[in-house]
């Protein structure tokens, strides 16, 4: 079977997909890529109607990178851009933790960001400040873990709150917990009440409502036509990058880089039409249901795990759309692996790489025996053998008809990281116009959500 590569984005397939099948969906893709061009998040603001099945319609996410760069050109210091990065090096200097509560969309690219950039133990080897995330889990023992830990350390916490509706349910409970334990330990050192809680939401939402009667004067909006899991790019998760030390400028170069490669290059040529025609053709002529992101450095674990999120709300509606399943390898060969191989052949796997040898190779190394018997190899390293189990994996798979796809990143670093995200999402909304599904809007979990509120007998009117 053809392998196929694409650059930027470093798409690779084999088996499954054929270069002829994509060729021959090439006309559906490049109306697909027109029509989101067409999507014009505007139209909402002016109170025109959308065509059926077209609403809601959260597109704004796909220019924002480029408005958030002219705009930090243009307005500096004024900017979202400049307004972030100079209230995340105020929080660097007032406190010595930060709290991010949200969930979903509101919480996972920040994770993401944060393991993929940062050192792996980041809040046990003493950088500042440290960084945890609540608020995404209805969980009394972990909460009530977090509650403890602070309280050992005198020293004060701020808040990032975040939540597009204002009113999620997880979010809200935590931030009365959480608020309230910031009364509890304040001392007359601590910076005042307004400038330890930071809300990131939209515009008049519940908490919206709720900073401007308690005087939180530092908050960020959620622009107008991005949801939630399309938010990475904005104050959602450039806010916590910047704290965390990650250039968000970078980030937004590269989604921006990416949008650039998106609108300009054929199908053949275009990871994003590439990647959403290979995922497209893999369901409804393979029958591959289930789209498995494997993983294979623990760093971004988190970012399958926002991608999981991201394919899910997005395309799992009327009946359609892939199962998204995120793995870790080699971790999750010793078990997982057994059903991938020789259980239903309804799986695209799709390995998730970065280019190249780690920055600094860790070898086998000697020891005093070799009845593992592993002094024949003890001066490669651990990428050697990484590279030795996926290339093994690849061909077992292959063997018993399993297609794999590969798709590498130039680094982890904010610039190729940026283009990823930006890939993925447009990728998704693509896949989401050849389904003939809206890729925006998450009538599901809505659903649930009014469901719970009525049994805790909520208004959420």
């Amino acid at each position: 079977m053809p392998m196929l590569k694409y650059d930027p984005g470093g798409v690779f397939l084999d088996g499954g997909v054929t270069l002829e099948q994509l060729q021959q969906l090439a006309p559906r893709l490049e109306a697909a890529r027109q029509e989101v061009d067409q999507d014009d998040p505007a139209l909402l603001a002016s109170g025109a109607s959308l065509p059926a099945g077209r609403e809601p319609l959260d597109a704004a996410f796909y220019q924002l990178p480029e408005q958030l760069l002219e705009e930090n050109q243009q307005l500096g210091s004024e900017s979202v851009v400049g307004r972030v990065g100079q209230l995340a090096g105020e929080l660097r200097d007032r406190v010595d933790t930060v709290v991010l509560l949200g969930i979903g969309g509101s919480s996972a690219g920040a994770r993401s960001l944060m393991d993929a950039c940062c050192h792996p133990f980041h809040n046990q080897r003493g950088d500042r400040p440290r960084f945890f995330f609540a608020g995404d889990n209805l969980d009394t023992d972990a909460t009530r873990a977090l509650v403890e830990l602070l309280s050992t350390d005198p020293g004060p916490f701020a808040l990032l709150v975040i939540s597009k509706s204002g009113d999620t349910l997880e979010t809200a409970i935590a931030l009365r917990q959480f608020v309230a334990l910031q009364e509890k330990m304040r001392t007359p050192d601590w910076p005042p009440a307004a400038e330890l809680v930071v809300p990131v939401t939209s515009s008049g939402s519940r908490l919206d409502r709720i900073a401007s009667e308690q005087g939180w004067s530092c908050r960020f909006h959620v622009p107008q036509g991005v949801g939630g899991r399309f938010s990475l790019l904005s104050p959602v998760g450039l806010l916590p990058a910047a704290v965390l030390g990650i250039d968000p400028v970078a980030l937004l170069q590269g989604a921006a880089a990416m949008n650039q490669r998106f609108r300009e290059s054929a199908p053949g040529e275009n990871p994003v039409l590439d990647y959403a025609g290979v995922g497209y053709l893999a369901e409804t002529t393979a029958g591959l249901t289930i789209r498995l992101l494997a993983t294979w450095n623990e760093s971004l674990y988190s970012t399958g795990l926002w991608y999981d999120q991201l394919l899910a709300e997005s395309l799992g509606k009327q009946q359609r759309g892939a199962t998204p399943l995120t793995t870790l390898n080699t971790r999750d060969l010793h078990s997982r692996a057994q059903q991938h191989q020789q259980g239903r052949r309804d799986k695209l796997v799709t390995n998730l790489l970065v280019a190249g040898p780690p920055a600094e190779p860790l070898a086998i190394g000697p020891a005093p025996w070799n009845h593992d018997p592993l002094d024949a190899i003890e001066h490669q390293g651990l990428d050697d053998v990484q590279r030795a189990a996926r290339e093994g994996i690849d061909q077992a798979l292959q063997d018993v008809g399993c297609p794999t796809a590969r798709i590498e990143l130039p680094g982890l670093d904010p610039f190729s990281l940026g283009e990823f995200y930006q890939m993925m999402m447009l990728a998704t909304v693509v896949e989401g116009k050849l389904l003939d599904v809206n890729p925006y809007g998450q009538p599901g979990v809505e659903a649930y959500k009014q469901k719970m509120a009525r049994i805790l007998g909520l208004d959420r009117d």
